[in-house]
């Protein structure tokens, strides 16, 4: 996203504490209307200081996804809610705010019924409880855009195996093979270039937009945990799936979601889940032999 604005023409400052000791912004530190500030979101004098110089403001700092947060409780709901609310106590009605939350909040969907915007909330994990409050925190505001976003996949410049579409390609690539648990959970996914041009068409559309959340993902790729597989098979044949009758999927999340609203509005996702799923298998190649795991959560 950083490099995405800077290319239009933005000042971007990034407020980060670098707890993976990431270099993914190399590239932007020649940008003149680039700049850094090593600090942390729960320090609030930084904030405010930092806020208050800036027409957009983007919290995307959090501790992500229900086993990172069962980990570190404290920490998230320090980063993934409180921060947040703090924020929200020091913007003024000439800023916009941009949040990413998750379509996690929809918890267990009614069988092959859509979750939309509208659909009852049901996060059952602490992550998903905490981004569905820091939202309507977010919302109540009048002068926001959330984004409740599909689970992400595609190649970055700081990667995360653990999002599914990225393990299970990676476990095609290396293992061969999978042992699915509850095949039949579903997910709807989106490519990580599509989330950030989803935030430029809210600052394109922001007058539109404001007061409202939207899902974000590829309406083509509701699909359950076997169809992914089914689909990473298409391109690495050799890919094994077995699918196993003992055994839980710890995460319980099980939903279709339909992203009409912001298609309404005239979006539209650039990369499919196969154009997608044939950049990881190259991508991987890269990044096993470079040895570039280190910075992984």
């Amino acid at each position: 996203m950083v490099p995405a604005l800077l290319e239009r023409g933005h000042k971007v400052t990034v407020i980060d504490n670098f707890m993976y000791r990431q270099n993914s912004l190399a590239q932007c530190c020649a940008n003149p209307n680039f700049r850094v500030v090593k600090a942390d979101v729960r320090d609030h004098s930084v904030i405010e200081a930092e806020a208050a110089k800036h027409d957009i403001l983007i919290p995307l700092a959090a501790i992500v996804g229900a086993p990172a947060c069962k980990m570190r409780p404290d920490e998230a709901t320090a980063i993934n809610l409180d921060a947040v609310r703090h924020l929200t106590e020091m913007v003024s009605a000439d800023q916009k705010l941009l949040y990413p939350v998750t379509n996690s909040g929809y918890g267990i969907g009614e069988a092959d019924t859509m979750c939309t915007e509208e659909s009852p909330l049901r996060p059952i994990s602490q992550y998903g409880i905490e981004k569905v409050e820091a939202e309507r925190i977010i919302l109540e505001t009048g002068n926001a855009v959330t984004f409740r976003l599909a689970t992400v996949f595609g190649m970055a410049p700081r990667m995360r195996i653990d999002l599914l579409v990225n393990d299970f390609t990676y476990r095609a690539v290396y293992d061969r093979f999978i042992v699915l648990f509850e095949s039949h959970f579903r997910r709807n996914y989106i490519h990580i270039r599509d989330v950030t041009k989803a935030f430029l068409f809210a600052l394109d559309n922001y007058q539109t937009m404001k007061g409202e959340t939207y899902n974000v993902g590829l309406s083509e790729a509701n699909l359950t945990k076997l169809q992914l597989c089914q689909e990473i098979q298409k391109l690495i044949p050799e890919f094994h799936i077995l699918e196993s009758e003992i055994g839980q999927d710890p995460d319980k999340r099980d939903y279709l979601v339909s992203n009409e609203k912001i298609e309404s509005l005239g979006w539209r996702p650039d990369h499919s889940l196969q154009s997608g799923i044939t950049e990881l298998n190259k991508g991987y190649a890269m990044i096993r032999s470079g040895g570039t795991f280190d910075n992984l959560p």
